[in-house]
């Protein structure tokens, strides 16, 4: 069976505290970057695989995507999707993303943000991407790096210039090994 923590009470409920969850895309660290990469969605059939509250699904909607489909394993997940996310043109599924069957060819764009790093075997969730678009479509996709939860702020270590400098937690790591040298303007 696939993992799914998302459904665990103290886990979802940790999760919708994040500011992801409450802010929505702007929230996400990776929304801006991400954002610069999206194709048109305009007269587009959009496959968003974990979903999650459905921002992405949304966000494809509201941008002129015909069809979204957003496919998560939560439950939890699924039901803040509905609540906060429901138009006409999107439809969610509960099920784990590689167990998800859908035509070869169907989708003009699959989007997938912060999900494929839960997936054991990435080959074969590609090779079924790949199925799924029609000749010429778009696969984008986010995965996590684990330096970036390993401290749990979430967030990144800026110098005095507010400018992105170096992780926070290798700093706290180094810090607590006592083995932080002089950084110049730190």
């Amino acid at each position: 069976m696939k993992e799914n923590k998302y459904d665990e009470n103290v886990f979802f409920d940790k999760y919708s505290q994040m500011e992801r969850s409450k802010k929505g895309l702007e929230g996400a660290g990776e929304w801006k970057t991400l954002k610069e990469m999206l194709p048109d969605f305009t007269g587009k059939k959009v496959l968003d695989l974990g979903c999650g509250y459905g921002w992405h699904c949304e966000y494809a909607a509201d941008h002129g995507a015909v069809q979204v489909v957003g496919v998560d394993i939560s439950e939890k997940m699924l039901k803040e999707a509905e609540n906060r996310h429901s138009r006409e043109n999107i439809t969610y599924l509960c099920c784990p993303v590689e167990d998800a069957q859908f035509e070869e060819g169907e989708f003009d764009i699959v989007l997938s943000s912060l999900a494929l790093h839960y997936i054991r075997d990435y080959d074969q969730i590609v090779d079924k991407i790949r199925k799924f678009l029609r000749p010429g479509g778009y696969f984008i996709f986010s995965a996590e790096h684990p330096v970036f939860t390993a401290e749990g702020s979430q967030d990144w270590f800026y110098d005095k210039m507010e400018n992105l400098f170096i992780f926070r937690w290798i700093i706290t790591i180094m810090r607590e090994k006592e083995m932080l040298f002089s950084w110049g303007s730190l």
